[in-house]
């Protein structure tokens, strides 16, 4: 292993190559749940150095961890505890390399903040609608790697549906240069979509090409309180009917979900937190190419219309763009909240939408009888149906304690609903180490076996991310 250090400090410079000291930002996941020990950190400042830095551990037949952010919540990017493993950190390669207005694409490396792409483009007057409540820290290598979602789904799709090409680096060292930024390519296996989504495991991706889009001339954000989940599924119809395209995030939150926010962070006033009667909130944004006294004028008929079926029973219209970045910041700090509340049992997981409101109602009256005095935290993407359903130790127990004890059953039970209603048990988070022993009981084994091929191919000598999202068999 010293001849392997030796070689990387020639690669990337010795400042780059870290093995002493405190590395918990990158032997840690962003949970605090697991801290591995790498052999070391290397961060490279380019796609020459990554390649490099990757053909010496294959030919050492040392296991590479590639890591962005280290914001993920599956422990997809953290090392073991071996010490044996080379977290390959990609923080350094933050350049945004062009933006083609004519093609409406930005080409950008995989280390760049998700926060920065936005903010430079729309210095250009475009939109890179990608928006999560990590992008302060987020990287675009790890949005890509984990197909990461976020409040805008609804609208422009998965980081899949935005990227329109990738450089990456794969498992043997070499560069595949994928960066056309095409809407069109038929000429073969669709590359691109193999590496999105693959958290590391084929291959490292240095950079991307993502679309952009003109900043919108209007919009619109409302908060509506709603007396049941099944008034969310209603009124998210009516919002396709009255806003079609417009409508660019529908987010649901429950009350207790609300409540935790209000209780640490009061400064942010939740509206109509004092009224038990609203069991469930939504907030919904409408963006559009219309002026803004066309698009409110719309907006307005759509309340309207919830209001006279009593799907809405209370509702506040951003009057302002303060106002509306007031009412996302309250649904955006409902994880952070869940922190300051204690270790919690999470849940990224998607339903179709038609069948959400049953499987709320089923899954929430299961884990009521098995596990008294749970709190459930239930907010999420209804828009695109994928929810995070995640279970609160009861009042006065203690959260790591109930983590330790029943995070298995409680698992079982909600995928177990989830299964049940036609879901997947991941829907924008990944499977990471956390899930990957889990994935085999909810996914076919005709579909394991075409991954384990696909990895065996690429990967043949299993150095990349080897425990993240699929085991070999």
């Amino acid at each position: 292993m010293t001849d392997l250090i030796a070689s990387l400090r020639q690669i990337v410079g010795d400042a780059h190559v870290l093995t002493d000291g405190d590395l918990t930002a990158y032997e840690q996941d962003w949970r605090r749940r697991v801290h591995g020990k790498a052999l070391a950190v290397v961060r490279p400042a380019n796609t020459a150095q990554v390649a490099a830095v990757v053909k010496a551990c294959a030919a050492n037949g040392t296991s590479i961890v590639p890591q962005g952010g280290n914001t993920g919540l599956v422990v997809g990017s953290t090392p073991d505890t071996s010490g044996q493993q080379v977290v390959l950190n990609l923080g350094r390669m933050q350049a945004i390399r062009a933006i083609d207005k004519d093609n409406l694409t930005v080409t950008v490396e995989a280390g760049c903040i998700l926060q920065t792409l936005q903010e430079r483009c729309e210095s250009q007057g475009y939109l890179f609608p990608l928006s999560l409540a990590a992008e302060g820290s987020c990287t675009i290598g790890g949005n890509l790697g984990t197909n990461a979602g976020g409040t805008q789904v609804v609208r422009y799709g998965n980081t899949r549906e935005l990227c329109l090409g990738l450089e990456v680096v794969n498992a043997q060292g070499e560069v595949w240069e994928g960066l056309k930024g095409l809407r069109k390519d038929n000429t073969g296996y669709d590359l691109r979509n193999l590496f999105i989504g693959s958290e590391g495991t084929l291959g490292v991706i240095t950079a991307a090409t993502m679309k952009i889009y003109p900043m919108p001339a209007s919009q619109l954000t409302a908060w509506a309180a709603l007396p049941s989940f099944d008034a969310a599924v209603r009124l998210l119809a009516l919002a396709h009917q009255y806003l079609g395209a417009g409508l660019t995030g529908f987010e649901v939150m429950n009350r207790f979900a609300l409540t935790l926010v209000d209780k640490h962070m009061p400064q942010l006033r939740v509206p109509f937190i004092d009224n038990p009667a609203f069991p469930y909130a939504v907030v919904l944004e409408n963006s559009d190419s219309e002026s803004e006294e066309h698009a409110r004028s719309r907006f307005e008929a759509l309340m309207e219309a919830a209001f006279e079926q009593e799907i809405v029973l209370d509702a506040v219209v951003a009057e302002n763009l303060a106002q509306a970045h007031t009412l996302w910041h309250i649904r955006e700090s409902i994880p952070l909240a869940q922190v300051e509340e204690g270790l919690n049992i999470k849940h990224d997981i998607s339903v179709p939408i038609s069948r959400i409101p049953e499987f709320v109602e089923h899954a929430t009256q299961v884990l009521n009888d098995k596990v008294p005095g749970m709190r459930l935290v239930n907010f999420g993407h209804l828009g695109d149906g994928n929810l995070h359903f995640n279970v609160q130790a009861p009042e006065g127990v203690d959260a790591k304690q109930f983590l330790d004890e029943r995070e298995h059953e409680v698992n079982h039970i909600v995928y177990d609903a989830v299964a049940a209603f036609g879901g997947s048990i991941s829907a924008e988070h990944g499977i990471g180490t956390l899930k990957v022993d889990t994935l085999p009981q909810y996914q076919s084994p005709v579909a394991l076996s075409m991954m384990r091929a696909v990895k065996a191919a690429l990967d043949p000598q299993n150095i990349m991310n080897p425990h993240a999202m699929i085991t070999r068999g």
